[in-house]
């Protein structure tokens, strides 16, 4: 799915010319495509069309309140993972009872920040979170709904550092474990606990470990069941892959897994709840950035642009690939280490990437940033945040302004008083 569509309209996303928005907006930036993400939307609900079902976007993909305004204009609720993300939420209009809860670590202030907004449900990781639960509830005289996070110890054949349904991973619990909760729940006074949740990994492009996971969800819900514990829902995550390097990444049809979704939950009445992130907006953003210098180097050369490590974490962090698209390409080709400013030998968006000859000046086109680009970001080096801009079918809105020094330092103060401790 995507809205670039040949040498000629290379410059054009979602009907914007970048080399227009760039001139008007400094780069780095941020560009979001409005469009695609209605696409994406609408296609998972098609494709899920006719069952009880709750699409919960997880937030910390990109958690900038124009996008989560968007997803919550289609419809779609938030998985947060902070009491942050449940304020942007709220804000952006996503109702507090289509949000769910998820994280290993949620504090018994945050969690009662989002009982006190009522937020739908709780997925709970660890036995003391459901014990910090039931005792916040109480003191707020409400009851917590909740799921239990199964780790169904399943390689989801992705990246070791988005895999998170193994058994040595730090999130959920065993379904052993699982088990002995719904015993002590029964007896709890203010958690009602009657969910399952799981959520395997992420960048998920084959569909067998989402098979072998979700058919020892079911198998141990139709035991709850049996032993006289009903469940009112199954959360199945995310985790549905996208594709970040064109010829090569082949995502899962959302057809098929909705089919594997169906068949697998046939016997299952309850509700649904999905969890999609980067599978909404990764494809629907791009990075623009501005090349400063060609560098010759003794055996290839340094394509040097201004965006770096702190605007676009995810090919430092986990060598991860984005295309790379000159948006004034020419006809001769070269190899580049394309890097940024920042003082690391880890800043690097792409290595011997064949490519065509860039200069000074030039604008390129990171792919595949609308998930964990600008959420990711930082200040390292202090360089200020990149601006966010939305586009919608040939018009732009700036929805986060690029950062000024002074905002960027905005807290920071000379010591003044001094306090002994």
């Amino acid at each position: 799915m995507t809205v670039l569509t040949g040498v000629d309209d290379a410059r054009l996303f979602d009907g914007v010319d970048l080399h227009t928005l760039a001139s008007r907006v400094q780069t780095p930036l941020y560009a979001y495509s409005s469009s695609v993400i209605r696409q994406r939307t609408t296609a998972l609900q098609d494709a899920f069309a006719g069952l009880d079902l709750r699409i919960c976007y997880a937030v910390k993909a990109n958690s900038n309140l124009a996008i989560l305004q968007l997803v919550a204009q289609q419809g779609v609720g938030a998985d947060i993972v902070s009491v942050g993300e449940l304020h942007r939420s709220l804000r952006a209009g996503i109702p507090a009872e289509r949000i769910v809860f998820s994280g290993v670590g949620k504090t018994a202030e945050e969690i009662r920040a989002a009982l006190s907004a009522g937020i739908w449900r709780f997925n709970v990781e660890s036995a003391d979170e459901l014990l910090l639960l039931q005792e916040v509830a109480r003191e707020e005289g409400v009851c917590a709904r909740a799921a239990v996070r199964v780790n169904p110890d399943v390689d989801a054949q992705t990246h070791a550092k988005i895999s998170t349904g193994k058994a040595e991973n730090k999130f959920g619990v065993s379904i052993d474990e699982a088990r002995t909760w719904f015993v002590r729940a029964s007896r709890m006074s203010h958690v009602q606990l009657d969910g399952l949740h799981a959520h395997i990994g992420s960048q998920i492009l084959n569909l067998e470990p989402f098979r072998h996971a979700l058919r020892r969800v079911e198998d141990f819900r139709q035991e709850l069941e049996a032993a006289g514990h009903p469940i009112h829902s199954v959360d199945i995550g995310g985790g549905l892959g996208v594709r970040y390097r064109a010829g090569h990444d082949r995502p899962i049809a959302i057809e098929d897994y909705a089919a594997l979704v169906r068949e697998t939950f046939a016997a299952f009445k309850g509700t649904l709840v999905v969890e999609p992130g980067r599978w909404l907006v990764a494809e629907a953003g791009v990075l623009v950035t501005r090349v400063i210098r060609v560098k010759p180097g003794a055996d290839r050369e340094f394509l040097i642009v201004d965006a770096a490590m702190n605007d676009l974490l995810r090919p430092a962090l986990y060598d991860a690939w984005h295309d790379i698209v000159p948006l004034r390409p020419r006809r001769e080709s070269a190899c580049y280490d394309v890097v940024g400013p920042v003082c690391e030998t880890g800043d690097t968006f792409a290595r011997g990437r064949d490519m065509p000859r860039c200069e000074a000046g030039d604008l390129l086109m990171i792919g595949g940033t609308g998930a964990y680009g600008a959420s990711m970001a930082s200040t390292y080096n202090s360089r200020p945040l990149a601006a966010e801009v939305l586009l919608d079918d040939g018009r732009y809105a700036v929805v986060r302004r690029r950062q000024t020094l002074a905002e960027m330092m905005l807290g920071e103060q000379l010591p003044q008083d001094w306090h002994e401790a």
